[in-house]
């Protein structure tokens, strides 16, 4: 019954959008019933989060539309089951506007200024604190906070977790315009693990190549000073390792420059420094940065020597994270690489072992840490201009119970997870179906986006992936020993104006200046004490890092206070 209501309605949805010329939406907006006629007429009900938000009155005469990127893999989501169970438990009808993520990039700015013409809501907004401000002052987005009655399971998380609520707070007025997407398995602070290829490193070993190690040690959790790796790649480098005849086709040592995961940040840790892609981390309750740390200048004068001696393969700093997965398959060709687990990035994973971080010259052995968010705000936002809001944050409420959650992120019980849960009431994936991937079956069948999956959900309602819970082991065991005490990760933090100012006139200059110079210093040999002077004449004069550490440093306190 309910699948042939929401059939007619697209129908009449497609029938309107031709009528009016085009988008069906400029002076076709219904009018808002109000709270009093919504309950009365259409049954509209907030508080039993397992019950219909509307009657069937409500289904057939109140809709939404939203508009969404989405990836190229998926699924229209006006056809993804998950959307569809979702419409049958709750009686909110929502057709979706999909576009991909080049068009939504390009249109962006045309819908948040077309008031005559605009969506309800937009899905993977990606909406970052200086547009929020601009757009709140203008009146143009709904302050979601001023509605947080109707939706008790994103109150419940506002209060009882105050951190993610500091995340999330407008600081100009101290309301919240936006929903917030919250995966915290405690993986995205720590994307890079080095993986060893055992059986090259054995020939190295019994070649009398690399001093101090023997075939024994190499299980996971090896030990390596920088000599001894040295000595591995120039072996890796120097000899035909996978016996193709060909002495030049290994990668001793590989990565994805500047990639969100599996790249160069790591090697840094040798000499005791805490970097990442920002070069920007809290020590001790401090926004510090690590380029001016002279530590900073020695670390990429020893690896710029690994890339001229090519003990680092130089593609590394140009190819794609797909390039670099697509060059690992088949014939062995890395020596050495990071990335979160080997299994996703070569064909024989069983010959890689697990090294810890590598000890460097001065005896340093730390784990880098990056500022990738578990929070990410600004991922939905509401127009304030749609009719019967009420209703659709008590829909987007739903998303936040950790079973939809979990289906929002991966996929629908029936295709992703068993129809039947575990001996412990869990959620469990399915058998991969023959010849499709993980990656493959989610980007499908899920629409990603605001969930809210804490250690809650992973402890009593929903499995980790395998190769999630593999990551997380593995991160346990070798990672986060090496993890230094008070180093933080820079949380997702929230501006004024003129700290917006601040950053909007200084911060590209800044981040662009240092990756030009480091990107030339790693590929042509390292930087001399003139330039590293210069340099960091630069970084206190032309780009006023002192103003942009003052604003993080501003608004990290403010997080902490709240």
């Amino acid at each position: 019954m309910k699948k042939g209501i929401a059939l007619a309605l697209a129908l009449l949805f497609v029938l309107s959008m031709v009528a009016c010329g085009g988008s069906g939406k400029s002076g076709n907006k219904q009018e808002s019933a109000g709270v009093e006629k919504l309950v009365e007429e259409y049954g509209f009900q907030w508080t039993d989060t397992n019950a219909p938000i509307l009657n069937e009155k409500g289904a057939q005469e109140l809709s939404f539309s939203i508009y969404s990127s989405k990836n190229a893999s998926a699924l229209d989501y006006n056809d993804m089951k998950i959307m569809q169970d979702l419409y049958e438990s709750t009686n909110v009808f929502v057709t979706w506007e999909n576009v991909s993520e080049s068009v939504y990039a390009q249109q962006k700015n045309l819908i948040f200024g077309n008031a005559d013409n605009r969506p309800d809501a937009i899905y993977h907004a990606g909406m970052g604190a200086g547009e929020i401000i601009k757009y709140a002052k203008r009146k143009v987005l709904l302050p979601i906070s001023d509605y947080l009655e109707y939706m008790p399971n994103f109150s419940k998380i506002l209060e009882e977790r105050p951190d993610i609520k500091a995340q999330l707070i407008n600081v100009e007025d101290g309301k919240i315009y936006s929903l917030p997407r919250i995966e915290e398995m405690g993986l995205l602070q720590n994307p890079n693990i080095l993986f060893l290829n055992k059986n090259w490193a054995a020939a190295a070993i019994e070649a009398g190549a690399v001093p101090g190690v023997t075939t024994a040690d190499l299980k996971d959790g090896l030990n390596l000073t920088c000599d001894q790796m040295e000595a591995m790649l120039r072996y890796f480098r120097d000899n035909d390792m996978n016996g193709n005849g060909n002495a030049g086709d290994e990668r001793p040592l590989s990565f994805v420059y500047n990639n969100w995961q599996g790249n160069q940040c790591d090697l840094y840790g040798m000499f005791g420094l805490n970097d990442n892609l920002e070069h920007r981390i809290i020590i001790d309750g401090k926004v510090t940065y690590t380029v001016q740390d002279d530590r900073f200048k020695e670390a990429t004068n020893f690896l710029a020597n690994w890339v001229t001696e090519n003990l680092i393969d130089k593609v590394s700093f140009e190819q794609s994270q797909d390039n670099f997965l697509a060059n690992g398959k088949g014939l062995e060709t890395y020596g050495a690489f990071y990335w979160w687990e080997s299994e996703t990035v070569v064909s024989n994973p069983e010959n890689y072992i697990v090294v810890n971080p590598l000890i460097g010259p001065h005896g340093d052995q730390t784990l880098c840490i990056s500022n990738n968010p578990e929070v990410g705000a600004g991922e939905v936002v509401v127009f304030a201009d749609c009719p019967n809001v009420e209703v659709l944050l008590a829909y987007f409420d739903r998303y936040y119970d950790p079973v939809i959650s979990a289906q929002i992120n991966y996929g629908p019980i029936g295709i992703v997870y068993e129809e039947e849960r575990d001996a412990n009431g869990m959620l469990v994936q399915k058998e991969l179906p023959e010849g499709m991937t993980a990656d493959e079956l989610r980007l499908q069948n899920a629409p990603l986006g605001i969930i809210y999956l804490s250690d809650y959900a992973w402890n009593n309602v929903v499995n980790m992936e395998p190769r999630a819970k593999l990551r997380l082991e593995r991160l346990t065991a070798f990672a986060t020993p090496f993890m230094p005490e008070g180093v933080k990760p820079c949380p997702n933090l929230q501006f004024t104006l003129d700290e917006l100012n601040t950053l909007s006139n200084y911060e590209t200059n800044l981040n662009d200046y240092i990756r030009t110079n480091l990107i030339r210093w790693l590929m042509n040999g390292g930087v001399s004490d003139d330039a590293w002077a210069a340099f960091q004449k630069d970084l206190t004069g032309k780009c006023n890092i002192a103003a942009i550490q003052k604003v993080y440093q501003d608004a990290y306190d403010r997080y902490l206070n709240q």
